[in-house]
């Protein structure tokens, strides 16, 4: 299907647009020196040359288009929202504008009030107000796929973190009474620090006994002297709270509100900490945690009335002759009376998600274009990843650089060995997690490619896919495809996320080959393009 499309540049559609904005970004300085905005803006030049398109400006950012406030982009939005004239906002690539769907409402407003259009060179399509779904579909799975490869490596240190977690690895800086260290393979460890563990254990103790405030604790550590390193001013009163409260200290470790155990030495027992959780609270707190059933819709849905959680429980009626029958209910509020309580039953609301799912099958036709889109892009996005890679390695290469001085001036006796061990293990730290990033940036081409591949395998088939998954699955079936999920009375109102929102209206082939058929679809990319 590839070889139908007509690359004929005259045979865009008219477009309004007589000048044009030029956006040529890196995320980072070290970028900048490898993947040359000069070589963007040269492009970009000869692609508004070859369209009658006038420049009036022209951005070079540096900047990431995924973490912080985007200052530079949003002055260029800024400058083109100005402008009394629709403005072609002209990038080399989706990803150059955007790496998530952040932006997409603000761009997509200027669009349809007629105030830019997007040019997009390498990809060679155009997004403005009078595209049609399947061209804005283009948009979406061009940005899906440049926010698929970030989420890769995200996900890749994630499960990086989560391998430490089950080997009981502490994954940040040491509490106090220890050490973040370099053990003799390499790698980050945390030991026992002989200087500050035997007062933090003589905390533990003293406040054990009953006999002091914790106000008399607070001035106890300051007499001690029992700070961090690093650390200049002594402890307050929530430090001190917080220290006597850390499990870490009798063998487990407390992360994102999860308690698992840690291979480190312990410094008390759990008895003497549980003594010390009595007198702080005057009562052992009895812990509970829910062990019933999990139900599909548990914390995904809100009553449209209240705002309100919907809440899930069964009812069970037994016969005279012995059987029972079991219905799961969702509870939400009556919309023309919220103070009173109104039942669903569940199979009401998830029939309505199983029509959603249905209507999501693309045409095997529009797949296969897709598939041959996923593949060409992918290209474009190994690069990235190497640039990427290059400046973490660059990052840390000079970290063991400071690492080195930082050693000849333990050797020269510039440098106390106390302040060597905290300086060394806070560089130490920045390296693990630049390897991590390195680890998880060499993993992601593998990852994105099975989650595109992930991603149309379940198109294919979406409704069977839902309807055969067990109740974990649906759960994360649903979270990956809605949002905004409300109940009114039986009816669930609800939005999809992107690109599934526009997917919807995408089943029938006849608009794929309309599309086809009228030279709409986006031009192939040029050869070099995907050879280099």
């Amino acid at each position: 299907m590839m070889n139908r499309i007509n690359s004929n540049i005259s045979e865009f559609p008219a477009l309004k647009a007589r000048k044009a904005v030029i956006l040529a970004r890196v995320s980072s300085k070290e970028q900048e020196e490898g993947y040359s905005i000069e070589a963007q803006k040269h492009r970009l030049e000869t692609y508004c040359a070859r369209r009658d398109l006038n420049v009036i400006k022209t951005f070079e950012i540096v900047e990431s288009s995924t973490s912080g406030d985007r200052k530079h982009f949003m002055a260029m939005v800024k400058f083109v929202k100005s402008q009394k004239e629709t403005i072609a906002l002209v990038a080399d690539k989706v990803d150059r504008v955007q790496r998530s769907f952040k932006e997409y409402p603000l761009l997509d407003e200027l669009i349809q009030k007629g105030k830019i259009e997007l040019h997009f060179n390498t990809e060679n399509y155009v997004i403005h107000k009078d595209s049609a779904s399947q061209e804005r579909l283009m948009w979406s799975m061009g940005v899906i796929m440049a926010q698929s490869y970030i989420d890769s490596m995200r996900d890749n240190v994630k499960r990086s973190i989560d391998q430490k977690i089950r080997l009981g690895e502490w994954i940040g800086r040491a509490p106090i009474g220890y050490l973040n260290v370099k053990n003799e393979k390499g790698r980050g460890d945390v030991i026992v620090d002989p200087e500050r563990a035997p007062l933090v254990v003589k905390l533990f103790e003293t406040y054990a006994t009953g006999a002091h405030t914790l106000s008399e604790m607070v001035t106890m550590a300051r007499s001690w002297d029992l700070k961090a390193v690093n650390v200049k001013n002594p402890p307050n009163r929530s430090y001190i709270h917080a220290l006597l409260q850390n499990p870490f200290y009798y063998g487990f470790m407390r992360i994102k509100g999860q308690i698992y155990e840690h291979r480190y030495e312990r410094l008390i027992s759990k008895e003497l900490f549980d003594q010390c959780q009595a007198v702080m609270k005057g009562w052992h707190k009895k812990q509970f945690k829910y062990g019933g059933k999990e139900y599909i819709f548990r914390g995904l849905i809100r009553c449209a009335a209240t705002g309100k959680l919907v809440s899930t429980d069964q009812k069970t009626r037994t016969y005279k002759n012995g059987n029972t029958a079991t219905w799961t209910y969702l509870r939400a509020w009556k919309p023309e009376d919220p103070t009173k309580k109104h039942w669903v039953r569940e199979e009401i609301v998830l029939d309505q998600v199983q029509s959603v799912f249905d209507k999501l099958s693309l045409p095997a036709e529009a797949q296969e274009y897709i598939e041959g889109y996923l593949r060409d892009t992918q290209h474009s996005e190994r690069g990235f990843i190497r640039r990427q890679v290059k400046e973490w390695q660059e990052a840390y290469n000079k970290s063991q650089d400071r690492l080195d001085t930082l050693m000849d001036l333990l050797l020269d006796g510039t440098v106390e060995r106390q302040d060597f061990e905290e300086k060394k293990a806070k560089i130490r730290l920045e390296q693990i997690k630049l390897e991590d990033h390195i680890k998880s940036a060499r993993q992601a081409d593998d990852s994105f490619k099975i989650a595109m591949l992930n991603l149309l395998a379940f198109l294919r088939n979406a409704g069977g896919k839902f309807k055969g998954a067990t109740v974990a699955q649906k759960r994360y079936l649903i979270n990956f495809v809605f949002s905004n999920l409300e109940l009114e009375g039986e009816n669930l109102r609800y939005s999809l996320k992107k690109p599934f929102d526009q997917m919807l209206d995408l089943t029938d082939m006849k608009k794929w080959r309309a599309l086809e058929d009228s030279n709409l679809w986006p031009l192939a990319p040029e050869t070099n393009a995907l050879s280099g």
